[in-house]
């Protein structure tokens, strides 16, 4: 049967809303709610915990920056350095001090045991020496020498001495001893004397860079009774044995 309402509006029962359905709703809109709530704390919570670690590394980048800076500094002074190091290396071995040398020479000179070993002088000392990679040879050494025995085997003596000493470090060993008789005179002191060229090829300065191992290798001479270490030449014997010569 349809039933029909005939009251005024103002006078008529309002329908509500069913209880479920409000609950529904109720609980809808509170678990968005959460969800909402929970999503913005995690978005902008881990936002803060990214700036704030970003801020901490930033701290620790700025205070590491000036110590990369000198490091990078310090690197590149080093690499200047040692190119320095690295030409005066390559200058150095290229040259020779042959103020060293001549002293060494004259120490092997001195050495001879006042003729009990060798009587030896030189003259006509001539050195050269190339820079050039191209060259036969570095350089050379070479003098006319002269020993007042007649005994022969003392110019070996001196070849010998003169081999076992730091003088050769620098030079290729010297030739087999030769030379010939120039001075036969009884009244002259020496009355004996002979000649014999004296020629040393120089190292390279690649085989020169490695002549501390050799030179320490090789034993030294010792000296003849009363004869001192390093003493310097006497001059009156070899202008006594040049006089004599002429």
């Amino acid at each position: 049967m349809i039933r029909i309402n005939l009251l005024p509006e103002e006078y008529r029962k309002k329908a509500r809303t069913p209880i479920k359905l409000l609950l529904g709703l109720v609980a809808a809109v509170v678990v968005n709610a959460g969800l909402a709530t929970w999503w913005a704390f995690q978005a902008f919570g881990l936002q803060a915990e990214i700036s704030s670690e970003n801020a901490g590394l930033q701290t620790e980048l700025d205070g590491l920056t000036p110590q990369v800076t000198y490091y990078n500094s310090l690197e590149s002074e080093a690499k200047q350095y040692k190119s320095r190091e690295n030409t005066l290396a390559g200058i150095t071995s290229s040259r020779i001090s042959w103020t060293k040398k001549l002293d060494e020479l004259i120490d092997v000179v001195n050495r001879g045991g006042n003729g009990q070993r060798h009587l030896v002088w030189l003259d006509d000392l001539q050195v050269a020496q190339s820079s050039d990679p191209k060259a036969k040879s570095a350089g050379s050494l070479k003098a006319s020498g002269h020993s007042g025995s007649d005994k022969f085997a003392q110019v070996a003596n001196f070849l010998e001495d003169l081999e076992n000493s730091p003088f050769v470090s620098d030079f290729q060993p010297p030739a087999p001893p030769e030379g010939t008789q120039t001075l036969v005179d009884e009244t002259l002191v020496p009355s004996v004397a002979w000649s014999f060229p004296l020629s040393l090829t120089l190292k390279s300065p690649e085989e020169r860079g490695d002549k501390s191992g050799a030179a320490k290798s090789k034993a030294p001479v010792k000296n003849a009774k009363g004869q001192k270490p390093g003493a310097k030449p006497d001059a009156a014997k070899p202008a006594a044995a040049e006089e004599a010569r002429k």
